[in-house]
């Protein structure tokens, strides 16, 4: 693709998932990309070829793009060299549920003096009227001239390459209309609306869009749970109501919860927002207690089948917070992995590309078992938290003889029940009729008689 007439190169500050794939897909476009970040080892990395994160599609735009991108640790030399920078730098929450500005604020603090317009991107999620503060910051320091637009981003981990190039939307915010029109520019060639508007509604487009999806995931959850109570199936209750225009399918699929960068803190973060301003937002409220419910539910359905948890061998399958991610940041597994301990559990775990990841978080608390059939060895049961493909093949024959008990919890309801079943597995998944606790070890019975 050829690039659009900019003719300085775009900066991208901050490359972790989001900003990595801002750089390679600008890079696509055509851009010449400078990339920023404070963390050493990560631009060393990137400069010789090897990709810290896992993201498909990343390391090959990476590769196929590699001489328009320039990795550096100096901001200086990023601002002399671009007349846009997108800052991608994290926002987590602090413990009061607001989003934590630390390192926007250290990038706007360190912008260095400079005669050429330089116009600021804020592609990281922050609260609304952020960027009416930075502004003024930016106008106290006598860098009037410099803009300010937002831009917040849409991606989806695990398809985020393709979020990017083919999105539903792009929002800009902007002061001015030509820093707002010089932003869309770098966009040329992506076919999808866009939305210009002032920086407060665009800031307010990101945390609405994500709490109204980590809505949609709360009440189909809360949907399968009085499906379990009905005898209901929600996979058919929730392809009926998706078959809908007004509702539609997507988010409608139940599971263990939600978790991430994004739905967890962006949640918290508009509900504290709100508070702040002196409105008490219920609906978020309620959102955020199902979303917990979900993995206690978990431990519930395991009791049910093994009464106390104490001494149990408890295998969770995936680690990281979705498939085709290596991101463990709010995973399910890391509660569920603090809850079955706390219950007396042992507690072992395997993901196909989280392991490292999970290693730093979890320590000597979880073992960590090289392959699916290692982490069930001598299990009581195994959870699918993930959904990754090959956790499709868990109820084999292999599976069942290595276990201890045969019984499966499918967080994501991963597989069919009746094939789970009928391999001589104790089966629960979420929103599904349930087996009798006590037919559990029949299965197992009926599965040995079946195979001879």
């Amino acid at each position: 693709m050829k690039g659009n007439g900019n003719t300085r190169p775009v900066g991208v500050i901050g490359v972790g998932y989001v900003g990595l794939v801002t750089a390679a897909c600008f890079a696509e476009l055509g851009h010449e990309v400078v990339c920023l970040d404070v963390k050493a080892e990560r631009i060393e990395a990137l400069r010789n070829g090897t990709v810290p994160i896992y993201e498909p599609g990343v390391e090959r735009l990476l590769a196929r793009n590699r001489s328009r991108l320039r990795f550096t640790l100096d901001l200086d030399d990023l601002v002399g060299s671009c007349g846009i920078a997108f800052v991608c730098v994290d926002t987590p929450a602090t413990a009061s549920g607001d989003a934590d500005l630390t390192r926007v604020r250290a990038v706007i603090d360190r912008l260095p003096e400079t005669d050429e317009r330089l116009v600021i991107v804020m592609k990281s999620t922050v609260p609304v009227g952020t960027g009416e503060k930075l502004r003024g910051d930016l106008d106290a320091r006598g860098l009037g001239h410099v803009g300010y637009v937002s831009n917040p981003e849409f991606l989806r981990e695990g398809r985020a390459v393709a979020d990017f190039l083919e999105p539903d939307r792009i929002v800009i915010g902007a002061f001015a209309d030509a820093d707002a029109r010089a932003v869309a520019g770098l966009y040329a060639g992506v076919r999808a609306p866009v939305i210009t508007t002032d920086v407060a509604s665009a800031e307010m487009i990101k945390y609405a869009s994500n709490a109204f999806l980590a809505t949609k995931i709360s009440f189909i959850n809360e949907i399968a749970n009085v499906c379990e109570e009905m005898g209901a199936d929600v996979g058919v209750v929730a392809e009926g109501m998706g078959l809908d225009a007004r509702i539609g399918s997507h988010f409608l699929r139940p599971g263990i919860g939600y978790g991430g960068s994004c739905f967890p803190k962006d949640v918290k973060a508009l509900k504290q927002l709100a508070g702040n301003s002196g409105y008490h937002f219920q609906l978020l409220t309620s959102v955020i207690e199902v979303n917990d419910l979900q993995k206690r539910r978990v431990v519930g359905k395991l009791e049910r089948h093994l009464g106390s948890l104490r001494r149990t061998r408890i295998a969770l399958l995936g680690l990281a917070f979705k498939a085709d991610t290596d991101d463990m940041r709010e995973a399910s597994s890391l509660v569920l992995a603090a809850r079955l301990r706390a219950e007396g559990a042992t507690v072992v775990g395997y993901d196909p590309v989280a392991m490292q990841n999970a290693a730093e978080l979890l320590g000597d608390e979880v073992e960590l078992a090289g392959s699916m059939l290692e982490a069930v060895t001598g299990a009581d049961a195994a959870v699918i938290v993930t959904e990754w493909g090959e956790f499709r093949q868990v109820c084999t024959r292999a599976v069942r003889e290595a276990m201890r008990t045969p019984l499966v919890v499918d967080g994501r309801n991963l597989l069919d029940p009746a094939q789970a079943r009928a391999a001589g597995f104790a089966y629960e998944s979420v929103g599904r009729p349930s087996a009798p606790a006590e037919n559990a070890l029949r299965t197992t019975a009926d599965a040995d008689i079946a195979a001879r």
